[in-house]
């Protein structure tokens, strides 16, 4: 089946849902809620419990939630876990990120050929993942949308940018969010293994996927919990930065040249740069229903983007998830302790 080809099937598809934590959270046990048993895709079959080690001899949904180490507390809920969910480790990455390790060795562990991707760091309602999976069968690979609310002042600061920048990037550019996208395996343009390769020596997850995966975005957000401290905010800003730096270097020019452009029209031109960018990030906040009154610092975040921008590039690494990466190319990188 490829991205053109959509499901057709008169029954769901079953869904092994991914989701990479440290800890078991408010989101693990809503996507567990959100899982269907066989009878839902095999009516009539008992099902057997994966909890308990036994393989399922019927289709069903299931969440994989991946950690790094045995000694990661959300370890602890095995074999104490709702039905259809499993606990597996990962293991320390080597040569790329946590995050994107988690993700490879979740994809090699699933039992579904439909698979979502989700985080830990928004709230899942209980129609999250079967509209999901009919969005599947409508039109293909899907991807929900984020607004990163921030809980820091920088990171409110930054909410415009964020809407501008990835909000809106993931609608109009077909960018694959790692918080909630749905594909199958043979969806995957190179291969699973090629793809599962890359995430292997690189950095973004989504950003990989993004090569190797034609999506469609859902007219619909996820509010995301973002910052919660000065300094993660600005690692955050960093990451980012240099994720999009390797993954769309031509639109980093753009945003670089908008910035700068902007910043100088609100320092030459203050009355009308003030209101050219507040109006633009009130379009945006509008466009996709975010009812948050930070699109009125779209201005004083313009002024600091350059500096906080050359910041950035300069910068050879970032922490994330309790780890320095130094991330010299798209496929060069070394984990560092923090």
């Amino acid at each position: 089946m490829t991205a053109s080809e959509p499901s057709r099937a008169s029954t769901p598809t079953p869904v092994s849902v991914l989701l990479p934590t440290v800890r078991w959270t408010d989101a693990c046990e809503e996507v567990a809620d959100r899982l269907r048993g066989p009878a839902t895709f095999d009516e009539g079959n008992a099902e057997t419990d994966p909890a308990n080690g036994d393989a399922e001899t019927h289709p069903a949904d299931e969440l994989l939630v991946i950690c790094d180490s045995p000694d990661d507390p959300v370890a602890d809920r095995r074999g104490d876990l709702p039905p259809r969910v499993r606990i597996v480790v990962a293991g320390e990455p080597e040569g790329c990120s946590g995050k994107a390790n988690a993700i490879a060795v979740g994809m090699e562990a699933a039992a579904n050929d439909r698979i979502a991707w989700t985080d830990d760091d928004f709230r899942h309602p209980p129609e999250w993942l079967a509209t999901l999976d009919a969005d599947y069968d409508r039109q293909g690979p899907t991807t929900e949308i984020p607004v990163f609310v921030g809980r820091d002042p920088l990171a409110r600061l930054f909410e415009p940018a964020y809407v501008i920048g990835g909000t809106l990037a993931v609608f109009a550019a077909g960018v694959a969010w790692g918080g909630a996208v749905i594909f199958e395996r043979d969806d995957l343009r190179d291969g699973e293994a090629a793809f599962l390769r890359d995430l292997r020596r690189t950095v973004s997850d989504d950003g990989t996927l993004t090569e190797h995966l034609d999506v469609t975005p859902a007219d619909r957000t996820r509010h995301v919990r973002a910052g919660g401290s000065l300094r993660g905010s600005l690692e955050r800003f960093v990451r980012f930065l240099t994720i999009t730096r390797y993954h769309a270097p031509l639109a980093t020019a753009f945003n670089v040249l908008f910035g700068v452009a902007m910043a100088a029209l609100c320092l030459l031109a203050p009355v009308a740069g003030v209101a050219l960018v507040t109006g633009l990030a009130g379009a945006a906040y509008a466009r996709f229903g975010i009812r948050r009154a930070t699109f009125l610092l779209a201005a004083p975040g313009v002024l600091i983007a350059p500096p906080l921008m050359a910041y950035a590039f300069a910068r050879r690494t970032f922490v994330w998830g309790g780890r320095r990466y130094r991330w010299r190319s798209m496929f060069d990188v070394e984990v560092e302790p923090v």
